[in-house]
C-alpha cells in the first residue's frame, strides 16, 4: 500500500470519527426526547416511545414554553431584519464614502469589539432603566422586547463584516449608476443588495442564531414571566430540583428547529448563488430599469 493511500485512509478515518463526535449530541438529544427521565438517567441510547407524554408534560408545565417560543421568534426576526438594514448600510457607507473622519469613527467601532459585554451590563441596565421614565423611549426600557432588540441591530462585528465584504463590490457599477441618474439610495437598494446576496445570507444566519441563543442580556432585561425567551425557559427547566430530562429534551429539540431550518435554507440559497457574482451584475445591467427611477 502506497503512502498516498495510507494518508487518504487516515483522513477518512479522522473525518468519520469527527462526524460521529459532532452528530452524537443531536442523536442523544432525540433519543432522550423519546424516553422517560429515569431511562435517560440510565444512559439509554435506544429510541423510546415516550415522546407524546413528554410533549404533554411540556404543555402542562407552568413555564409558558410556547409563549417564550413566540417571544424568541419575534425578537430574532425583528433583530435580524433591522440589523441587515442598519449594519449593511453602515458598512456600505464606511467603504464607499471613505474619508479620514469616517475611518477614525470606524476605528473606534472596532475598538469597541474588545470590550467584554459583561462590563457593559450594569451601565446598560441603568441606562435602559432610565428609559422607562421617558414616555417616548419607554418601548426600549427594561422589561420590554425593545431593550433586547435595540442593542443588537448595529453591532461592531456586523458593521465590520459588511464593510470588509463591500471591498469586493465593483465600484464601477456605482459610477455607472450615477451616470445613468440613479440616486445613492437606489444604488444601495437596487444594485448593492442584489449583488451581495451571499453576504446577506451569511449575516442573517449569524445574527438570527446569536439573537435566538441570547441568554445573558434577556436574563437581566426581561423580568416578567410572560416576556421571557426560550434560553431562559430552557435554563429554568434544567435548574429544577428534579429535572424531567425527557421533557427538557423535547423542549430543546423544538428550540433547534428554527435554526436548523435556517441553516438548511441557507445551504439551498448558497447553491443557487454559486453561479457567482458576475451573473447578478449582468442581470442588473441588462434589466437597466434603474435609469428611469433616480431615487
Amino acid at each position: 500500500m502506497t503512502k498516498k493511500k495510507i494518508m487518504s485512509i487516515l483522513q477518512y478515518v479522522i473525518l468519520i470519527i469527527l462526524s460521529i463526535i459532532s452528530i452524537f449530541p443531536f442523536y442523544w438529544m432525540i433519543v432522550a426526547a423519546t424516553n422517560k427521565s429515569v431511562d435517560v438517567s440510565k444512559g439509554t441510547l435506544m429510541i423510546g416511545s415516550h415522546i407524546v407524554e413528554n410533549f404533554k408534560s411540556l404543555i402542562a408545565s407552568d413555564l409558558n414554553y410556547f409563549g417564550a417560543f413566540k417571544n424568541s421568534i419575534i425578537i430574532a426576526v425583528v433583530t435580524t431584519t433591522l440589523a441587515m438594514i442598519i449594519s449593511s448600510a453602515a458598512g456600505y457607507a464606511f467603504e464607499v464614502y471613505k474619508s479620514k473622519a469616517r475611518d477614525r469613527v470606524f476605528s473606534v467601532i472596532l475598538v469597541s469589539m474588545m470590550i467584554p459585554f459583561a462590563a457593559l451590563m450594569i451601565p446598560l441596565f441603568k441606562l435602559f432603566g432610565n428609559f422607562n421614565t421617558i414616555p417616548i423611549l419607554s418601548w426600549i426600557g427594561i422589561n420590554t422586547p425593545g431593550s433586547v432588540i435595540i442593542i443588537a441591530i448595529a453591532t461592531a462585528f456586523l458593521i465590520f463584516f459588511f464593510r470588509q465584504n463591500t471591498q469586493t463590490f465593483p465600484k464601477d457599477l456605482v459610477e455607472a449608476a450615477r451616470l445613468d441618474g440613479l440616486g445613492e439610495f437606489g444604488i444601495f437598494t437596487k444594485i448593492f443588495i442584489p449583488t451581495m446576496k451571499s453576504t446577506y445570507a451569511a449575516a442573517i444566519i449569524v445574527t438570527f442564531m446569536t439573537s435566538w441563543n441570547n441568554y445573558m442580556w434577556p436574563l437581566i432585561s426581561l423580568q416578567s414571566p410572560e416576556k421571557k425567551t426560550l434560553p431562559l425557559i430552557l435554563s429554568a427547566l434544567g435548574s429544577s430540583y428534579t429535572p424531567d430530562y425527557g421533557m427538557m429534551m423535547v423542549a430543546v429539540v423544538i428550540a433547534t428547529i428554527p435554526t436548523a431550518e435556517l441553516c438548511t435554507g441557507n445551504d439551498r440559497l448558497s447553491k443557487r448563488l454559486k453561479k457567482n457574482i458576475k451573473n447578478t451584475i449582468i442581470w442588473i445591467m441588462v434589466k437597466r430599469n434603474f435609469s428611469c427611477n433616480p431615487y
